[in-house]
Order: structure tokens, then sequence, then C-alpha cells
């Protein structure tokens, strides 16, 4: 593993446990020593013209509806694993909010996935209002994958604004 390996429940030696964390840190990419989770939001856009953007609405949907559930899932196994709320390592969360911030759109020229990839991490890092409130008020994974999603919303409402101004 790269980087400083967070505490672990010991109790946490199930295959689902592995499971869960290889999803939630996207394999070794969440534990990157340095900013994860652009690392996890980078890895979103790259693999979006594969494996999202490919797709028509209605099944980009249920892609997001399915790494909704699967990443809170284990998202909330992580937290319980590593003993804390909301790990650094745990980047599955930006693979929904990432995605999430290019729904409407087909064949993105390069210059609108960088936009859209730097919008995201601007809302997630700065956490406007209520993003960081979602992320408190809703429990385990429920909260990480909520505010990305919220972060993720912001990021898709201004892409439009600017890819329909410009």
């Amino acid at each position: 593993m790269i980087g400083i390996t967070p505490m672990i429940n010991t109790k946490a030696q199930l295959p689902s446990d592995k499971l869960a964390l290889a999803i939630a840190t996207l394999g070794p990419i969440g534990n990157f020593p340095k900013a994860p989770g652009t690392w996890g939001s980078l890895a979103a856009v790259i693999a979006a013209p594969w494996l999202f953007l490919a797709f028509p609405p209605p099944g980009r949907l249920l892609i997001l509806a399915f790494v909704f559930a699967v990443g809170t899932w284990a998202s909330s196994r992580a937290e319980s694993i590593l003993v804390k709320k909301d790990p650094g390592c745990v980047i599955i969360d930006e693979v929904f909010g990432q995605w999430l911030a290019l729904l409407c759109f087909t064949a993105m020229p390069l210059w609108q996935l960088g936009l859209g990839f730097l919008l995201f991490r601007l809302f997630d890092i700065f956490k406007p209002w209520p993003i960081k409130r979602v992320e408190t008020i809703l429990p385990g994974g429920l909260g990480v994958m909520a505010d990305d999603g919220v972060a993720g919303l912001y990021a898709l409402i201004v892409l439009e604004l600017i890819t329909h101004t410009f």
C-alpha cells in the first residue's frame, strides 16, 4: 500500500470487508499519499467516456444509482473498518459526484471534461452551503456519498450554464 496505512479495526477480516475497502478506495488510488480525492476524480473523468458517457441518459441514471448504492454500502463499511468518519482514502464518492457533474453531456470535448473536473473539485473542496451540512446530517456512507452528489449537481449546473453561454 502506498502512504500511511490507517488504523484498521482488527475485527475487519471478512472477505466482504476487503471488498468494501477495495470499492471505497478504488483499489490503490485512495491510498495515494497526496490528494486521494483529486486522484479519484481524475480516474472518474478518464473512465467516463467508456463507463458512463457512452450510455444513453436512462443508462447513466442507472449507473449513478448503482454507484450511489454500492458506494454508500462500501463507505459505511470503510468507516467502521478504518474507525474514522469519512476517511480521506474513501473516494468512491468522487466517482459518483464527478459523473453526476457530467450527466447531461454526450461526446464531451476535452475542455468540457477538464472544466467539469475542475468545477467538481472546487465545489467538493470548498463545500459551499448546503454541501457541508448534507455531509454532517446524514449518517455513515449516505453522508459521504450525498455531499459529493450535491457538489456534482453544483458543478453540473455551472458547466451547463458555461457550455450554453459560450
